[in-house]
């Protein structure tokens, strides 16, 4: 197995007495580590301080600094554990640097109203474009997925787009990171705003994220996701986008929203 997969990285936080991992410049887009690698440390923290039978959510993240490759420690405590509802708290540090904090929320099964969450008729993926034939407009880290952008809107593609959707799967099967393996695949669409762009490099990167789990990621039997984002503004050097993420039958599985900032402006 590559001990830089995302299963052996998180094996290594898992195994952790003091909750370390190591990553390699390969997850990286920039000068940072890939956003949905990095929540996913917070993620595996705070789910060893839970019940296993409880499941996320919710996961609500704030990108503090940039998260260098080579070696991470992530904390995690819990905030308050109810009856029905555990929230916590779990930060990612390079060094003394803290680079990310993230606020999960686990809740069990509760009797309630059920209204059937909408689905989707996603397209075939072949006739997508392949993640390989448009590797030079792509971060590096997009070599350890599978995948086929099924909208115009592509990064870099100058189409001015307000929506890009994409289908998306891990090439490593992750049958003990259900949670993990969903957190970064929500996190891969970049900035749509990208797309007014007809050449790299336009330097982005998150700010804030939202993930709400629709279905509990261990009950999601799919190893496929068709991911569908919009713009819902710009301005300012901003941007903010909300989407949802489709298991294989067309199932909405989460819901995400993201505020985003970009250093450059579209040209004329």
């Amino acid at each position: 197995m590559d001990q830089s997969d995302f299963s052996s990285i998180l094996e290594e936080l898992e195994r952790s007495r003091d909750n370390t991992t190591h990553f390699s410049e390969a997850w990286s887009q920039g000068r940072s580590a890939f956003g949905g690698l990095a929540a996913a440390f917070a993620v595996t923290a705070m789910r060893k301080l839970v019940s296993t039978d409880i499941p996320m959510r919710a996961l609500m993240v704030s990108f503090i600094a940039p998260l260098p490759p080579g070696k991470v420690q992530v904390k995690a405590k819990i905030q308050r554990q109810g009856r029905n509802v555990t929230q916590l708290v779990g930060e990612v540090y390079s060094g003394d640097q803290i680079c990310l904090q993230a606020m999960g929320v686990f809740g069990i099964d509760r009797p309630g109203l059920e209204v059937p969450a909408a689905s989707a008729e996603p397209p075939p993926r072949d006739q997508g474009v392949n993640f390989t034939r448009y590797a030079k407009r792509q971060p590096a880290f997009l070599g350890y997925f599978d995948g086929y952008w099924t909208s115009p809107g592509m990064p870099f593609s100058g189409h001015a787009a307000r929506d890009l959707s994409l289908w998306v799967k891990h090439q490593v099967e992750l049958p003990q990171f259900p949670v993990e393996k969903l957190v970064a695949i929500a996190d891969i669409p970049p900035p749509v705003i990208l797309s007014h762009f007809d050449k790299p490099p336009v330097p982005s990167s998150s700010l804030t994220w939202a993930l709400e789990f629709v279905q509990t990621p261990d009950k999601i039997n799919s190893e496929w996701f068709h991911l569908q984002f919009i713009t819902e503004a710009a301005a300012n050097g901003y941007t903010q986008q909300s989407g949802k993420i489709f298991d294989e039958a067309g199932q909405l599985c989460a819901l995400t929203r993201q505020c985003m900032v970009y250093f450059d402006s579209p040209r004329p």
